[in-house]
């Protein structure tokens, strides 16, 4: 008899823990929801330091999604058909934080996410610079 309420404590427990994991999800996604809903729409983030979550973006141009560094020049755009243009070649992946510059390893073979004027505007944008 004590190894069928045991089991039965077992199975109660199971049930529990699961119902919570379903309940704190649902709690997350309705979260994420309403904080997407507050950010103005063609925002950007910016990276953050490992502990802090990312933090939007204040200076984005709506228009092209691209922040702007100086009056008229751009330091990074959306790549063309999975390209970088040759007036911003140095590319960006930024899913790990990466840039590559023109001649490097990985150059030839990276996919960007964004393509940069220079190195520093990637490095002021949060990124850092591929090992090889």
């Amino acid at each position: 008899m004590r190894a069928t309420i045991s089991a039965m404590a077992k199975h109660q427990w199971f049930r529990r823990t699961i119902g919570l994991g379903v309940l704190a999800g649902a709690a997350y996604a309705a979260w994420r929801a309403i904080e997407r809903q507050q950010l103005p729409s063609g925002s950007s983030w910016e990276p953050q330091p490992f502990p802090f979550p990312p933090q939007p973006r204040a200076s984005t141009s709506p228009s092209t999604g691209a922040s702007t560094t100086g009056a008229s020049t751009t330091a990074w755009l959306a790549p063309l058909d999975g390209a970088c243009p040759t007036s911003h070649p140095v590319k960006a992946k930024l899913a790990s934080g990466i840039y590559h510059v023109p001649g490097g390893q990985s150059y030839d073979r990276t996919t960007p996410d964004r393509c940069y004027v220079d190195a520093t505007a990637a490095e002021q944008d949060g990124l850092r610079a591929s090992k090889r």
